[in-house]
Order: C-alpha cells, then sequence, then structure tokens
C-alpha cells in the first residue's frame, strides 16, 4: 500500500497533540522540566497511531528523519552563534560594545534605541537569529546593566530583529513566503508594509512610554560605573574592535551566505582573544568549545560573561531536534494536513479564508515547532482557495508571514524560541508580553481581514495568469 493511500481520521490526528499539551502542562509547570519528554511522548503516539493506520516503520522513521533534516540549516545555525558568541566574548568584542553603549545611551531612550538598531542590523543582513546572537547579545548587556529587566530588554530585541528579518529581501523566511504562494518578492514585501509598520510604530511608542520609567537620575549610576571599572579591569576596550562586527554585517550585505559571514566574525574573535586579550590558543580554544569563563565577583558581569560555546547550545540542539521529530511525523503521515484541512472547512468567506490562514501558520508553529513549515503547509494549502475566493495570493504570503514567522518566538519548544532562550537567556513565557511587534501585527492583520482594508482582490486577468502559474509551479 502506498503512504498517499492511507488516511488518518481528524479525530486520531488530534490525539497527539492533546497528549502533548497535557504532558507539556505537567512537566513545565507541575514538575519545573524540560518540554523533551513531552514532545517524545507526543511523538511516540504519534507514532503508534500511525503505525495502527497501516503505515510501516520505514515509513514513520522517514517522517522522523524528515523532521530531522528539516531541523539541520537551523542547527547548524545554533552551533555557529553559539560559537561567535564564545569567540566574541573571548575576544573583548562584547564587552566593548557594552562598555561604549552605556557610555553612549541613556536609561530612557534604551528600549527604543537597541529596537531600531537591531531592526537595521536585521534589515542589511536579512537574519534575526544572527542579530539576536552578536547585536542582541550585547544590547542584553547594556540594558540589564543599566537596571533595566531582562524580559523588558529581550522584548525590544525580538521586536527589533523580526521587524528586519521580515522585510528584508535577504531574508529566507520572506523568499520563502513569496516563493510558495508564488508572489514576486518585493510586491511581498511591500503588501507587509500595511500591517509591518503599524506594528513596529506601536511597538517604539510602547517602548519610549516604558522607557520613562528609567529616567537617568533614577538609574544607579554608581551600579553603571562599576560595571565599566569592571569592564576596563576583564577586557582590554576598544573602539577598534568595533571593526569586528561590522565586517560581517558589510560582508551580509554583500551577500556572502550567513555560515561564512559568521565563520569570519568566529575566526577574527579568536585572533582578538590571543593578539588583543593576551589569552592563549589553548584559551581561545577552549572558549569556542565549553565558552568563556570569567570570575569578577560581581554576580552580574559573571552571568552575561560566562557563557557561550558549542556546550552552551547542546540543550537548544538537543530540543529542536526532538521538536522536529514530533513534527516530522504529524507531516508526513498527513494528520497535520488532516487538522489543517478541517479548519479550512470552517472558512466559507474571504474574511474567513484570512482568519483561518492567519491562524493555521500560528498553530503550526504549535504542532510542527519549526516557522519555516508554519509558512509552507499553509501556503501550500490555501493558494487555491484564496484563488477561488478572488483573493490575491499577496494576501495569504502576508497572513503566512504574519501568523507564522512572528509568532513563533511565543512557542518554547518552536526552533526560534529555543534559540532565544538559549542566546539571550531569556524564557519565552517571560519575553512574551513585551515583544510587542511579534505580539501585535497578527492581530492587525486579523483587524485587516475582517474590515476588507487593503486585501486586494484579483481581477479575472490575473485569475487566468495566476491558473497557468499554478501549473508551472
Amino acid at each position: 500500500m502506498k503512504t498517499d493511500q492511507k488516511h488518518i481520521s481528524f479525530g486520531l490526528s488530534v490525539i497527539p497533540l492533546l497528549v502533548m499539551f497535557v504532558s507539556m502542562g505537567f512537566t513545565i509547570i507541575v514538575f519545573e522540566g524540560s518540554p523533551h519528554i513531552p514532545l517524545i511522548v507526543g511523538t511516540v503516539v504519534a507514532a503508534f497511531i500511525a503505525w495502527r493506520a497501516g503505515f510501516t516503520w520505514k515509513e514513520i522513521e522517514a517522517g522522523l528523519y524528515k523532521g530531522i533534516r528539516l531541523a539541520l540549516p537551523a542547527i547548524v545555525i545554533i552551533i555557529m552563534v553559539g560559537v561567535i558568541i564564545g569567540a566574541w566574548i573571548g575576544g573583548g568584542i562584547i564587552a566593548t560594545m557594552i562598555y561604549y553603549g552605556l557610555k553612549l545611551i541613556s536609561p530612557p531612550l534604551f528600549l527604543v534605541s537597541i529596537t531600531v538598531i537591531t531592526a537595521i542590523v536585521s534589515l542589511a543582513i536579512g537574519s534575526s537569529w544572527s542579530t539576536m546572537g552578536t547585536i542582541g547579545v550585547a544590547g542584553m548587556g547594556i540594558g540589564i546593566s543599566m537596571g533595566i529587566p531582562a524580559p523588558m530588554v529581550a522584548g525590544a530585541i525580538i521586536s527589533g530583529a523580526y521587524f528586519g528579518d521580515k522585510m528584508s529581501p535577504l531574508s529566507d523566511s520572506t523568499n520563502l513566503a513569496a516563493g510558495i504562494t508564488g508572489v514576486d518578492l518585493f510586491e511581498h514585501i511591500k503588501h507587509m508594509l500595511y500591517t509591518t509598520i503599524p506594528g513596529f510604530v506601536i511597538a517604539l511608542v510602547f517602548y519610549a512610554v516604558l522607557g520613562r520609567s528609567f529616567r537617568a537620575d533614577s538609574v544607579e549610576q554608581q551600579g553603571i560605573l562599576e560595571v565599566m571599572n569592571l569592564l576596563q579591569e576583564s577586557f582590554v576596550i576598544s573602539p577598534w574592535l568595533l571593526l569586528i562586527p561590522a565586517c560581517v554585517i558589510f560582508l551580509v550585505i554583500k551577500k556572502v551566505p550567513a555560515l561564512p559571514a559568521l565563520t569570519a566574525g568566529v575566526l577574527l574573535g579568536f585572533l582578538s582573544q590571543i593578539f588583543v586579550q593576551g589569552g592563549t590558543v589553548g584559551d581561545a580554544v577552549n572558549t569556542l568549545s565549553d565558552g568563556f569563563v570569567i570570575l569578577t565577583g560581581n554576580e552580574m558581569i559573571d552571568t552575561l560573561f560566562n557563557r557561550g560555546g558549542i556546550e552552551a547550545m547542546m540543550y537548544t540542539v538537543s530540543l529542536t531536534i526532538v521538536a522536529m521529530t514530533f513534527g516530522g511525523v504529524l507531516e508526513n503521515t498527513g494528520m497535520l494536513k488532516v487538522i489543517v484541512a478541517k479548519i479550512l472547512m470552517l472558512a466559507k468567506t474571504a474574511k474567513g479564508l484570512l482568519t483561518t490562514a492567519i491562524s493555521s501558520a500560528f498553530f503550526t508553529n504549535i504542532t510542527a515547532a519549526e516557522q519555516y513549515i508554519s509558512i509552507v503547509i499553509p501556503g501550500r494549502m490555501y493558494v487555491e482557495s484564496f484563488r477561488e475566493k478572488r483573493l490575491h495570493p499577496k494576501n495569504l504570503s502576508r497572513a503566512v508571514e504574519d501568523g507564522g514567522t512572528l509568532t513563533s518566538v511565543f512557542v518554547p519548544w518552536n526552533t526560534c524560541a529555543i534559540f532565544i532562550f538559549a542566546t539571550l537567556s531569556v524564557h519565552p513565557f517571560e519575553y512574551g508580553p513585551y515583544a510587542i511587534f511579534n505580539l501585535i501585527v497578527p492581530f492587525i492583520s486579523l483587524l485587516f481581514a475582517w474590515t476588507g482594508f487593503s486585501i486586494v482582490k484579483l481581477t479575472d486577468q490575473e485569475v487566468e495568469q495566476w491558473k497557468e502559474k499554478a501549473k508551472a509551479m
């Protein structure tokens, strides 16, 4: 029997999700454990249901490995970011960025400033992850040194990084959303402006109001001076070290792929630890592997700088693999498709279809634990339905970005949230209320879906053109 001839009912398809959600609740809330075991339990239940439905173990195993293969690019980036964090801490680059940040940025303007800075960098390089793993780490140090709570700082960094990622023509998620729906890339970006710009403005206003509670005269200046003095005692601080992050940004702007550009950043940080900070080759190698180690006696400094390296990312890598095995079984056995198809049956109108597409992208983030799948599955499944309702596919490409790309940061077992927790050391439940851009844009998108504002209809000629495109795709 061929795989595509087998069918698992909607009732059976939701059982693995229910089991996973219940076990996740008990594990995290009651036992204060990690999400690994609930995801494994969900995977086992999904595999058993698939086996009872007629799937062979080889077919189920193929789904497991397919999920892991989809996660491999993310895993490589996670490891590389761990290495670059270690290299940049050991090389004094992070310390230099924090030192000058404390000198130049005032506490009331910090949240707005870091949001704008990360937005610009992410827009230029097209990667929220690379931005958070470099500029974001330094931003956490600056904000915490000013007495601003870590969840607020993380929320602002995430908002800026995802604005740039979402709007950059270099972003892989942006290109994926446009490509999977058959929309011109720049037409897709232009259409996203309607929801993205208002969301970003609202976020900046929120951070400006929030920043007023951190007035310069209310922040303990003695504490900031102590941090700056400790940084100077522990590292060689030099503005020349700022050329290293500038070099990485320049390489990516010049369309050097992310991994080679990050590798260049690692090499420069490695050399800086040896020739600028005066460390040994052995110290620099161990920093890349096990992370940087420093004991200053200041708890905040020690917490900020004792991190990085490959080992620090192994929890993240293992959780990513486990999450993707769960998503891989659900997708490869057709369970996820059955669930999404059932949801689609409720969409009788254009506004209902738009709402379904946005909601399905978020739902896929929860079930498949991967931002890219949240774009691919709804984008792939709803194209024909959008055309039948005479809705331009760019409405769909925007919907899956608003509902998928941005909401991935709120699901603790999603690869994006896992990466953020490993990089910024703040849990999704803590930074969630402060990631204003990611929170507000999906609601703006839903509002536009129901009011019809900025929703573009297809003309008769365009309907025929899209039919031809669909055949070609």
